[in-house]
């Protein structure tokens, strides 16, 4: 298992984070949950490090993966 620190910026509402969600809580990847929609820091902080506005926003390590590419993820964390 990846000792790389995950974080993903959501929305309640995004579809493709519920399931980014979902993935990580399957494989028992512990991760950081920012609500963009309820914290314009957050959301700000966001933008800043990915130049995206559109989530989900997954950061692995280092390494950045917009929208939930599930294969993209499993490399990054190794499973």
């Amino acid at each position: 298992m990846s000792d790389k620190q995950v974080v993903i910026y959501s929305t309640p509402t995004c579809h493709f984070c519920q399931q980014a969600k979902e993935f990580f809580k399957e494989n028992n990847v512990e991760y950081t949950e920012h609500d963009v929609a309820g914290d314009q820091e957050k959301a700000q902080e966001m933008v800043t490090r990915s130049g995206q506005m559109g989530v989900p926003v997954i950061f692995i390590g280092d390494d950045m993966v917009i929208g939930f590419d599930e294969g993209r993820i499993r490399s990054l964390l190794r499973i």
